[in-house]
C-alpha cells in the first residue's frame, strides 16, 4: 500500500513538473504572433523568455527562503496555484508589460515548486531509490520539452498565442486537485533560514552548484544552435532537423530515468560517466555533422546524455544538504538555467564568428571542467558497500 502511495505521488509531481517545464520555452515559438498582437519587435517579444529566465534563476531561491518553514503539501499547493494565476495573466495580457508580469509571476514558482517536486520524491521512496525518484519527476520536465512545448506551439499557431497560456492555466489547477487528493501531509520544516544559509555556503554544496551551471553550458553551447548546424553543416533540410530534434528528445527522456537507476547503484560512477560521455560526444560533433549519418548518431548520444546529468548532479546537493535542502536544491535548479544561458551566450560568439561547427570543442571544455570538479564535490570510488551506506545514512 505504501509503494502504491509513493507511485501515485511520483506520478502527481511528474504531471505537475510537465505542467511548469511546458512554460518555460512555450513562448519562444510564438514570438511572431505575440509581437504583432502587441504591437512589439520580435527581439522585444524575446525579453517574455529572458523574464522567465530570470524569475526561475533569482526568484527561485528567494522563493525557497521565503517559504522554508511552511508545510509541504500546502506549499506545493500554493506554488502550482501562483502558476496557474501567471498563465492567467499571460493569456488575457492586454499590453506586453502585463505579459511579463504574467510570465514573472509564473517563474517565481517554477524553481521553487520544482526543487520542492525532487525533495518530496525522495521522502515517499526508499534511499536507495533515490536516484530513480529524482529522474521519475525530471522526466515530466523532459516530456514538456518533447511534448508539451512542440504541442503548445501548434495550438498558439492555430487558435492564437493566448490559447496555450489559458489550457496552461486550466492544466495547473488540474494539477492542483491531483497534488491535493495524493500528497502526503508533512510537517513543516524544522530547519531555521540560517540553516538552510548555512548549507549553501559549504564548500561542497558551491561546488556542487558550480558544477552544475559550467557541465551544462557546455550542452548549451551546443545544442542552442543545432538546427542552424544540422542545416549548414550537415545539409539536412529543416524537415529532417525537426525530426532529429524529436528524437533528440526522445533520447533525453530515456537518459534521464536510465540515469536516475544508475545513480541508485553509484552516484560517483554515475555523474563521472555521464561528464566523460558527454566530453567525448562533444568533442566528435565537429568531426561526425560533416557525414549525415555520423551527425544523426552524435545528435541521438547528445540526447541520451544530455538529461542524464539531472539525476546525478541533483544527488550530490542532496548527498551534502543534509537536513536543510530547500535553498541548496532550488539554487541547483537554477544552475541548469544559468548554465543553459552562459551556453548560449558562448555558442552565439562562437557561430557569429563563423566557426558554428566548431561550437562542440567549447561544450567539450565546458564538460571536462563539470567532470573536474566533481572530484572535488565526490570523494574517490568507495568500495560498494561502504558507499551504499554512506548514501543512504544521507538520505535518512
Amino acid at each position: 500500500m505504501k509503494l502504491n502511495k509513493g507511485f501515485a505521488t511520483l506520478g502527481a509531481l511528474s504531471t505537475s513538473v510537465f505542467v511548469v517545464g511546458t512554460s518555460e520555452y512555450l513562448i519562444a515559438g510564438l514570438l511572431p504572433q505575440v509581437g504583432e498582437d502587441l504591437d512589439v519587435s520580435v527581439g522585444t517579444a524575446g525579453q517574455a523568455v529572458t523574464a522567465y529566465a530570470l524569475g526561475v534563476v533569482i526568484g527561485g531561491p528567494l522563493m525557497a527562503l521565503l517559504t522554508s518553514r511552511l508545510p509541504r503539501k500546502g506549499l506545493s499547493i500554493g506554488l502550482m496555484l501562483l502558476f496557474a494565476a501567471g498563465s492567467a495573466i499571460s493569456a488575457v495580457a492586454s499590453s506586453f508589460g502585463l505579459l511579463l508580469a504574467g510570465r514573472v509571476v509564473s517563474s517565481l514558482s517554477h524553481a521553487a515548486f520544482l526543487s520542492l517536486a525532487l525533495i518530496a520524491a525522495t521522502r515517499v521512496v526508499p534511499a536507495e531509490k533515490t536516484g530513480t525518484a529524482i529522474a521519475t519527476v525530471v522526466s515530466g520536465f523532459t516530456a514538456a520539452t518533447l511534448l508539451g512545448v512542440p504541442l503548445g506551439a501548434l495550438l498558439g499557431q492555430s487558435a492564437g498565442w493566448r490559447a496555450p497560456f489559458a489550457v496552461l492555466a486550466v492544466l495547473s489547477l488540474a494539477g492542483t486537485m491531483l497534488l491535493a487528493a495524493v500528497l502526503p501531509r508533512q510537517e513543516a520544516p524544522s530547519t531555521r533560514l540560517r540553516d538552510e544559509i548555512r548549507v549553501v555556503a559549504r564548500r561542497p554544496v558551491v561546488l556542487a552548484i558550480v558544477t552544475t551551471a559550467v557541465g551544462f553550458s557546455g550542452v548549451a553551447t551546443v545544442f542552442t544552435y543545432i538546427a542552424p548546424l544540422l542545416t549548414r553543416v550537415s545539409g539536412f533540410s529543416p524537415a529532417a532537423v525537426s525530426g532529429l530534434l524529436l528524437a533528440y528528445g526522445a533520447g533525453s527522456f530515456l537518459g534521464n530515468l536510465t540515469a536516475g537507476r544508475l545513480t541508485d547503484k553509484s552516484l560517483n560512477a554515475t555523474v563521472r560517466g555521464v561528464f566523460g560521455g558527454l566530453t567525448g560526444t562533444l568533442l566528435l560533433i565537429p568531426f561526425a555533422v560533416v557525414w549525415q549519418p555520423t551527425a544523426v548518431a552524435a545528435v541521438l548520444v547528445l540526447g541520451l546524455l544530455a538529461t542524464a546529468t539531472v539525476a546525478p548532479l541533483q544527488g550530490m546537493i542532496l548527498r551534502h544538504a543534509g537536513a536543510a535542502p530547500n535553498l541548496a536544491v532550488s539554487l541547483n535548479v537554477g544552475a541548469f538555467n544559468l548554465g543553459a544561458a552562459a551556453g548560449s551566450i558562448i555558442g552565439g560568439a562562437i557561430a557569429a564568428a563563423g566557426a558554428l561547427r566548431w561550437t562542440g570543442l567549447a561544450g567539450a571544455a565546458l564538460s571536462l571542467i563539470g567532470l573536474a570538479l566533481t572530484y572535488l564535490v565526490l570523494p574517490r570510488t568507495r568500495r560498494p558497500a561502504e558507499e551504499a551506506g554512506r548514501e543512504a545514512s544521507i538520505a535518512a
